[in-house]
């Protein structure tokens, strides 16, 4: 793990291998350790970059609410801190609006982008309201007890038995987010705009993974465009967290989207 000054904020992020540089941005209440089963595979062909976003894992957790916006920036300036000037962006869930962002205003950078177990859509009235139930049940009970409600869920149902050291370690992983760091990005998301043109609009290798029993984020809200541009795949026997569902087919379908992007196939 390394650590680096972005926007006034110290960083951390893992860094593998060596080429053409992959991006991989974790969802809510995750950090960069989202990725361990996936970052080693891809390594092997590519840079693979993971960083903890803002209010996550090693990267620092400012109090009062974030901004999805603000969290794209912290990409785009720790990237610039690396020297990096093009790269693939992969985001899951939360990972993936803050794809969308930086995507939307810094194009320039990425040779293509994709959402895994993501959406371009915004939060519904329901679904803002629930933020602010996670916030509060965060500053009444603490990170862990809300962190024990969450993970179950993100694993498709027949998983949730079969895969129980997978959900205890995606737990543990969840335990280390500050308080107000989760409570700040719950309010990101809540705030987060409609970015499905970002998605219709791009001319950008786009990629969309979906899981096919995902209770978060069902198929049909992640599937919202179509062209030539566009790569889609569904895990099988996956929910949310395919990185630990279905960590294979997961880095198959990922290496298959680079290697038609490649620059080096262009």
């Amino acid at each position: 793990m390394d650590n680096i000054e972005v926007n006034g904020t110290t960083m951390a992020y893992q860094e593998q291998g060596e080429g053409e540089t992959v991006v991989l941005l974790h969802g809510f209440c995750g950090s960069s350790d989202y990725w361990e089963r996936v970052q080693p595979l891809l390594a092997k062909q590519y840079r693979v970059i993971c960083p903890d976003l803002r209010g996550h894992g090693s990267t620092d957790a400012p109090m009062g609410a974030y901004t999805i916006e603000q969290m794209a920036d912290d990409i785009v300036g720790l990237l610039e801190k690396l020297g990096v000037e093009k790269y693939t962006l992969l985001g899951h869930s939360m990972g993936g609006y803050v794809a969308l962002s930086l995507a939307q205003r810094y194009a320039v950078h990425l040779n293509g982008f994709g959402l895994i177990h993501s959406t371009g859509y915004p939060d519904s009235e329901e679904a803002k309201e629930k933020r602010l139930k996670a916030v509060s049940a965060i500053g009444a009970d603490g990170i862990t007890k809300f962190v024990d409600g969450l993970v179950p869920g993100l694993f498709a149902p027949g998983n949730i038995e079969a895969l129980s050291e997978e959900v205890n370690r995606v737990k543990e992983i969840g335990y280390k987010t500050p308080p107000q760091g989760a409570s700040g990005a719950a309010l990101s998301m809540r705030e987060r705009i409609d970015r499905r043109d970002v998605m219709s609009s791009t001319t950008l290798p786009l990629l969309l993974v979906a899981g096919e029993s995902d209770q978060v984020i069902p198929l049909e809200r992640l599937f919202t465009t179509e062209g030539d541009n566009v790569m889609k795949a569904v895990i099988k026997g996956a929910g949310h967290m395919s990185m630990y569902e279905a960590p294979d087919q997961l880095v198959a379908v990922i290496l298959d989207f680079l290697r038609k992007t490649s620059k080096q196939e262009n």
